[in-house]
């Protein structure tokens, strides 16, 4: 059976989807950020870069949450575009559009935003700028066709969703207004009953919530750096 190592993240996220949607067994390992779990040699053992989320299924052990996507996608021959150079083009274009940047241009502007110390104001300036215009132009990809890859739901749309159901906290309480596409997918992902499931794992396993010291110190170590 997949043991699939879990946080309520946007990462892991969107890899419950696809599991929930390709409906292979898998056992949840939560894995406590906020309380430095992803830290602990046993884990790190799996995931050398000590993040969520992590999947390992025999003696196949991944550790990037696009990277599981597509595994799955393949393992199962589900979700993925048509096998033409020009499709797998295009699906791979995206996807690592995904992973390269709004991933981490929404999880760099949350940091700034909601995180990091001043002063910030040069880095908050960037990242807000990068995050917006990423998330700008999967708006447009989105308003050329239904999904990301056209009519047809594959695993770039689950990608995108993980972040997209976050907007709220990355973008504003407004972006999904500014963003009426990328809404539109994102209120049909998440009706789908996949989706529903993906979600209620977080209600299954207890996480530490408070965003306090021991939180910091385990989520940001490079701050420890600064301590006196």
């Amino acid at each position: 059976m997949l043991k699939f190592y879990y946080h309520p993240t946007p990462n892991p996220l969107k890899v419950a989807l696809m599991l929930e949607e390709t409906e292979l067994p898998y056992e949840v390992v939560p894995i406590d950020s906020r309380k430095g779990e992803q830290h602990l040699s046993a884990f790190k053992a799996i995931n050398p870069n000590a993040k969520l989320p992590a999947l390992v299924d025999g003696d196949a052990v991944l550790f990037d949450s696009n990277a599981i996507l597509l595994y799955l996608a393949e393992k199962t021959g589900k979700f993925l575009s048509p096998n033409t150079p020009k499709d797998r083009a295009q699906m791979l274009s995206w996807l690592m559009f995904v992973a390269s940047g709004i991933g981490p241009y929404s999880g760099q502007f949350v940091h700034f935003k909601h995180f990091a110390p001043e002063p910030k104001e040069y880095a908050l300036n960037r990242y807000d700028f990068e995050a917006w215009r990423h998330w700008e132009i999967i708006n447009d990809q989105l308003g050329k066709s239904t999904y990301m890859l056209g009519n047809t739901y594959t695993l770039v749309d689950m990608a995108l969703w993980g972040w997209a159901t976050h907007l709220g906290f990355i973008l504003g309480e407004n972006a999904m207004e500014k963003l009426p596409n990328v809404k539109r997918l994102t209120d049909e992902i998440s009706a789908r009953p996949a989706a529903k499931r993906a979600q209620a794992l977080k209600e299954r396993h207890s996480f530490k919530a408070e965003m306090d010291d021991e939180a910091r110190r385990h989520m940001f170590p490079q701050n420890s750096r600064f301590a006196s």
